[in-house]
């Protein structure tokens, strides 16, 4: 049987490769392993700093390094901030009344609000959450890698039909909530908006 010679360039180019993927060897950084354990320690030296922040300490340090690098070596080792606690405040005035709209039954008032996470590629997803404040159930969570105010109204059109028209919807500021499309379509349904005060963050849960 006789062996038909091809040089590489043809086969290569039959192949649609590129002639440098048969010439060098894929390796991981030499310096991977030492980066990874400084990053480490100052992440757990700064509890509360990001990735950012450690990037610019590790510059400081004398490292060559980019926030992309530091960034996926940060999701690969599976560091996170941790959450801040926000600092309690009051919902009452001088004299004593109650400034927040307070649920005095079933359906009467809902509060929705966005949840982040990020799945295991480091990719962030959106979850949408409704709840009755009066009964604390969770009437429905939608998951989506993006969530706008359409999105929004989509919900609440289904949760309607199911659950019928709340008395009020309370959220935050978010644009995805105070959008015009989203008041005007809750007003057009019966129901009113209700949003936590600015700069007040112990309403928000």
């Amino acid at each position: 049987m006789r062996t038909m010679t091809v040089s590489e360039r043809r086969a290569c180019r039959a192949l649609g490769q590129h002639r440098s993927t048969q010439r060098k060897v894929p390796r991981g950084r030499d310096d991977e392993e030492a980066l990874t354990a400084d990053l480490v320690a100052l992440a757990e030296k700064y509890g509360r700093y990001g990735y950012r922040k450690i990037s610019a300490l590790l510059k400081a340090a004398g490292w060559f390094v980019n926030d992309k690098r530091v960034a996926r070596i940060w999701r690969r080792e599976g560091l996170k901030v941790p959450t801040k606690q926000p600092k309690r405040g009051r919902i009452w005035d001088n004299d004593g009344s109650c400034v927040r709209l307070r649920p005095e039954r079933r359906n009467h008032v809902w509060s929705y609000d966005f949840v982040e996470a990020r799945t295991h590629d480091g990719r962030k997803i959106r979850m949408l959450n409704v709840v009755d404040e009066f009964t604390h159930e969770c009437l429905v969570i939608r998951v989506a890698r993006k969530l706008k105010a359409i999105d929004v109204i989509d919900v609440l059109s289904d949760l309607f039909i199911l659950r019928g028209v709340p008395g009020h919807i309370r959220s935050d500021n978010g644009p995805e909530f105070v959008a015009k499309a989203v008041q005007a379509w809750i007003a057009g349904v019966g129901a009113k908006t209700a949003y936590i005060t600015s700069g007040s963050p112990w309403e928000d849960g």
